[in-house]
């Protein structure tokens, strides 16, 4: 190809005014460029990243100015470069350096804000940040146990005990009085709680200066402005509406300082880290992709026609006409006086025998494909906008015309209202109308009279589910009889006498609807959906439970459709990227330093195109598991996804299991979690024996050397949402034959 090109190049500059050498290499590079393209997003699918550079190479070669290929290429080295600073942020946290961490992880997601590997670090270093909010000095002071006990003891007395147990220094604001009472029995206490609620019950607040110094200071606006530290946080939302967002900070958070740009769709906010921190989460909420939906539809006009004509029709009439006389020219009343029968001419009308039958046949209307968003109506309309005219005079004599446009034709309206659980509401109204007939009024005005069929429903249907409604239908019978008086009457041999003209017609729209959708919104995990957020009057409260109990403390990574999971269309790190789950609880991972769980896949490796044919995901876990969040991903232009069915792995004991799944036939990706809930009397030991995870029903369709199937990640979650170590299995490559 690169030397077909090369050789119309080089011709073209022998002859630059050659139109027809310019056509033909221009229509050869496009072909070239097109295919070459479309095996490198082939080769990125399936995570061959170097294929997919050589052929963005062969495209430049032809084309420098490729917009496509030069793109493709900085988004590659750009995923390279971020899997390097993830990494480099993971080793930073092993060795305790945030701060190092951190950095890392803002140059990726200012970079790329959706990426998978960073958003999960961070969201990891989020969690331990809101766990451990003092320094890591002050918090191992703090974790220290203490019992005590006071009854109408002087406050600063009560500071006295916390400083001498832990050694760290109590500074009080110059409005607290000294002599404040407080009560407080507390028995087996972490410092740190006992602080809280004493800075609770006494309306006071606290600040870390420092490493080894805490502020108290009054719980009163005027002191909350003077000593509560502020950070400025930008929001660039990509989805969501940015007055709606800045709403819900407003209500939720209270928050007053918050600004609107409309122009880049960007809220700013000023407030508390506490404050921050819970609007970073909402607003994770709110900035999801909207979902959309595509609607395949087909309108058909069904006619059914069927005519029968059968039977001898008589002559109906006898004409008689006087001639005129043999010398030619009128008949005179001479004639007429003197009638004989060779003087009058008849006419009499033919004898038919009629035998002929009629069938109807099937009319397409319409067969359109709708890509609509979630709650948003797309309208289509086939047909002509017919003109009303409409007269108006006054009593002055002044007449005045205007003009309204009138429909006609296929009229389709549709809104989908998308479900979480991959659901479609579908809002349908139909409308087929036709003129009928043309109307002159008194003043010359034509006008149309219009007939119409409509109909209105909504539907609920599964992504890929087909409905079809019809019912709209116009039955006409008619029945005509010609006979011989008195003869056709007769049974039995009237009919040689009379002839029967039968004819149905029978006209039904009918709608053939499937919705195919597109994107979904991911459901959040419980993480993101609930969290502490204080008391009315302070972000910074007491937590309805010890960090212990949260769900966010076991270092589980989140689940495979959460907002860190990866989205369709962006881009895939590396498999060998190292997993960022152990990091959530400052590295103490329970399944660090075990044996790694196998996995492998089971599939035939060869099959037709159109074959149907299965494929299993085998695991063998290394400590018992209880959910198991992954992404598997394939070549849809290779392969199709039938279905996807639980594997007996996370069933053993007889244990009841909760299975999710989502797959993503334009994007290549199947998303699944998988939950394991308590087997027998409520007590769950994990999945442990070896055993198939998922099955899939695939169908081959398109010839290929290597079809792939992966697994793109994986985090298997073990007893007291321990991570579990796993080994991803190589991709399975299965070849196509025609």
């Amino acid at each position: 190809m690169e030397e077909s090109l090369a050789r119309l190049k080089v011709a073209l500059v022998e002859k630059p005014s050659n139109p027809e050498l310019r056509e033909m290499y221009l229509t050869l590079r496009e072909q070239a460029v097109a295919n070459w393209l479309a095996q490198s997003a082939g080769a990125i699918s399936r995570g061959d990243s170097r294929t997919a550079e050589t052929y963005y190479r062969r495209v430049l070669a032809v084309d420098p100015s490729n917009a496509i290929a030069r793109t493709g290429l900085q988004l590659m080295e750009r995923t390279a470069r971020h899997a390097k600073l993830v990494q480099e942020a993971e080793t930073a946290v092993r060795k305790k350096d945030e701060d190092g961490a951190r950095s890392a992880l803002r140059t990726v997601l200012s970079e790329d804000p959706v990426n998978p590997a960073a958003l999960r670090l961070w969201s990891a270093l989020e969690e331990t940040a809101a766990k451990n909010s003092a320094s890591p000095q002050l918090s191992s002071a703090l974790k220290k146990t203490l019992s005590i006990e006071f009854k109408d003891a002087p406050l600063k007395q009560v500071f006295e005990v916390f400083a001498r147990t832990s050694g760290i220094n109590f500074v009080f604001d110059k409005d607290i009085k000294g002599d404040q009472k407080t009560t407080i029995f507390l028995k087996g206490t972490s410092i740190k709680d006992a602080l809280d609620v004493v800075l609770l019950t006494n309306q006071l607040e606290q600040r870390i200066l420092d490493r080894n110094t805490i502020l108290v200071y009054p719980n009163t606006p005027a002191k909350l402005k003077d000593y509560q530290p502020l950070a400025v946080r930008s929001f660039f939302l990509s989805n969501a509406d940015a007055e709606q967002v800045a709403g819900t900070l407003k209500t939720i958070l209270k928050s007053r300082d918050v600004v609107v740009d409309k122009k880049q769709n960007m809220v700013i906010m000023r407030d508390t880290p506490d404050a921050i921190r819970a609007a970073e989460k909402l607003v994770a909420l709110h900035d999801l992709p909207e979902p959309e939906v595509m609607l395949e539809v087909e309108i058909l006009e069904v006619n059914r026609t069927r005519l029968s004509e059968l039977g001898i029709k008589f002559p109906e009439q006898l004409s008689l006409v006087p001639l005129p006389s043999t010398s030619g020219g009128s008949v005179t009343l001479n004639d007429l006086l003197h009638l004989t029968p060779s003087g009058v001419g008849a006419t009499l009308s033919p004898l038919n025998i009629n035998a002929r039958g009629v069938d109807g046949d099937v009319n397409l209307l319409a067969n359109p494909r709708i890509r609509a968003r979630n709650r948003e109506t797309a309208k289509i309309l086939i047909g002509d906008r017919v003109p009303n005219i409409t007269t108006t005079s006054t009593s002055t004599g002044f007449v005045a015309q205007s003009v309204q446009y009138l429909d006609v034709g296929l009229k389709l309206e549709v809104t989908p209202v998308i479900s979480i659980d991959n659901e479609i509401a579908i809002k349908v109204s139909l409308e087929v109308s036709s003129i009928a007939n043309q109307v002159t009024t008194t003043t010359g005005t034509l006008a149309y009279q219009i007939g119409t069929r409509t109909a209105s429903t909504v539907l609920r249907l599964k992504d890929g589910e087909n409905q079809v409604l019809a019912g709209l239908i116009n039955d006409q019978d008619q029945r005509t009889t010609n006979k011989v008086p008195g003869l056709g009457d007769i049974p039995g041999i009237g009919r040689l006498f009379s002839s029967s003209l039968n004819q149905t017609t029978k006209n039904e729209i009918v709608l053939s609807i499937t919705p195919r959708l597109v994107r979904n919104t991911p459901r959040p995990d419980l993480t993101q959906i609930e969290f502490a957020a204080g008391t009315e009057s302070s972000l910074h409260g007491l937590s309805s439970r010890s960090a212990s109990d949260s769900p966010s403390s076991s270092g589980d990574a989140p689940a495979i459709d959460s907002a860190a999971a990866p989205q369709p269309g962006a881009p895939t790190p590396p498999t060998d990227t190292p997993s960022s789950s152990s990091t959530s609880n400052g590295g103490n991972n329970a399944g660090s330093g075990t044996t790694q769980g196998l996995m492998r896949w089971q599939a035939p490796s060869q099959v037709k195109v159109g074959e149907t044919f299965s494929a299993q995901l085998w695991m063998q876990p290394s400590q018992p598991i209880t959910s198991v969040p992954y992404a598997l991903s394939f070549d849809p232009k290779l392969l199709q996804v039938l279905s996807v069915a639980e594997g007996d792995l996370m069933k053993q004991g007889g244990a009841a299991t909760a299975f999710n799944e989502r797959v993503d036939q334009n994007a290549g990706q199947v998303y699944v979690t998988n939950i394991r809930n308590a087997a027998g009397q409520g007590d769950d030991s994990g999945a442990t024996s070896p055993g198939v995870l998922v099955t899939l029903s695939l169908r081959a369709t398109a010839a290929a050397e290597a079809a792939q199937l992966q697994l793109v990640t994986i985090a298997p979650i073990g007893l007291n949402g321990a991570s579990v170590s796993m080994s991803s299995p190589s991709p399975q490559a299965i070849k196509i034959t025609p």
